[in-house]
């Protein structure tokens, strides 16, 4: 049989990496899949979840798992590459156990379970062990923490309202948005609820704008309605505008009214377009200037960190108004020219204006064209005057080129048992 270490615990296991018998690395372990059964049976841990690629989790039976040891589990060969999806009756050990309250048996004290250890016995993983704070947070200033049986431990296989989230933030914190997405549309729906409740506003606007369009509706639903609009206000209005596209029009009527005033005009404009159109796929604040800006002036607008790639690398250069919609556009100065020139040159000397900007109405094909034609990663959306509307950038091009689905990527479940036979 394979070898294992004596018992392993599952919050410290889930980052680790995963090898196929010749070295190759598979993936990354991010949580264990367990059945809890009636007491006196411990819970059987039956698998793993596996992030194998961008984006995509699978479930890696415990049977395929040769060895763990610190830094690293080993799988007996091939793994089934179909996407995760719990089942009824199974439990996410990191996402649903760790964190939960329960009470000791022995003293009635309530304790906070911080990780739980599984052991190898007889012919299955089972869980045994658990790492737990005693006490209720806040009355003690140092908690005792300690080892316990999980017989000893009661209400762990209760559903609990309000459960805390630390454990899976600390994860999320090191992720990118688009897998953090990914992670949060992996979890139950309560529990997903319970972290974005938990995550700051900034870092969840980042990741809904990420997520498949049920997922993040679902989000936005469990979120008081003044937290919604201050996400709506933080996400891109393209992504916030196809966000409430996707809402009841009450809803999203509601939430508009609670949005700061100039963030709910751009998206009452954005509204307007059709949703595979240069106008529904634009941003209304590309990096815009003047005329007499200098192009020090242009580079340190693009510093913004807060910007994107793509929108970061051309500024717009407009006469007054400078907000969208703007006064008569003049051109596009892309970034590696302004990087050539002196700091103190006027922008208008380095504009690229054998750029043909497109219309609001331009459907995707033409905008693909575009794209195409110029070799850009933004294009400038004017309205029939040269008013400046915004800019559609190619990553907003390549979301609509895909299946409508495919931030979600749910294929059926496989047929594969969850014991892997």
């Amino acid at each position: 049989m394979a070898t294992h270490t004596a018992r392993v615990y599952a919050a410290r296991l889930a980052g680790t990496a995963v090898f196929a018998p010749n070295g190759d690395q598979l993936g990354i372990v991010r949580d264990l899949v367990c059945i809890l059964r009636n007491p006196p049976d411990y819970p059987r841990v039956i698998g793993m979840v596996v992030e194998v690629g961008a984006r995509r989790r699978i479930f890696m039976p415990m049977t395929k798992v040769t060895e763990i040891e610190l830094g690293a589990v080993v799988t007996s060969g091939q793994v089934n590459l179909r996407q995760f999806a719990t089942r009824p009756n199974e439990t996410l050990v990191v996402a649903e156990l760790v964190d939960r309250r329960g009470v000791l048996l022995s003293t009635g004290e309530p304790v906070k379970v911080l990780d739980v250890g599984m052991e190898w016995r007889g012919q299955e993983w089972t869980i045994t062990r658990l790492h737990v704070r005693k006490g209720r947070s806040g009355l003690r200033r140092r908690a005792e923490t300690a080892g316990v049986d999980w017989s000893e431990v009661s209400g762990l296989g209760l559903p609990e309202p309000d459960q805390a989230v630390d454990t899976l933030l600390d994860q999320i914190d090191e992720m990118h948005p688009a897998d953090a997405a990914t992670m949060l549309g992996d979890l139950p729906a309560k529990r997903r609820i319970e972290v974005a409740r938990g995550m700051e506003d900034a870092r969840l606007a980042d990741v809904m704008e990420e997520m498949g369009d049920a997922t993040r509706i679902e989000v936005l639903n469990g979120l008081d309605p003044e937290r919604a609009a201050d996400l709506l206000e933080l996400m891109d209005p393209d992504d916030a505008a196809d966000l409430l596209a996707d809402l009841a029009p009450e809803r999203a009527e509601a939430l508009l009214d609670l949005v700061e005033p100039d963030d709910a005009e751009d998206l009452r404009r954005l509204l307007v377009y059709e949703d595979a159109t240069a106008g529904g796929m634009m941003n209304p604040e590309p990096i815009i200037l003047p005329p007499d800006a200098t192009v020090a002036a242009a580079l340190a607008s693009i510093r913004n960190p807060d910007l994107a790639p793509s929108l970061a690398a051309q500024v717009y250069v407009v006469r007054s108004p400078l907000e969208t919609p703007t006064g008569r556009f003049l051109g596009v100065a892309h970034f590696q020219r302004l990087l050539r020139e002196p700091p103190s040159m006027l922008v208008t000397s380095v504009l690229d204006k054998s750029i043909t900007p497109i219309g609001p109405q331009a459907p995707l094909s033409e905008v693909t064209r575009s794209f195409a034609t110029y070799n850009l990663v933004a294009i400038p959306v004017v309205d029939e005057a040269r008013h400046l509307l915004g800019a559609v950038t190619v990553d907003d091009v390549i979301d609509h080129m895909l299946p409508e689905d495919w931030r979600d990527r749910r294929e059926e479940e496989s047929d594969v048992s969850r014991d892997g036979n």
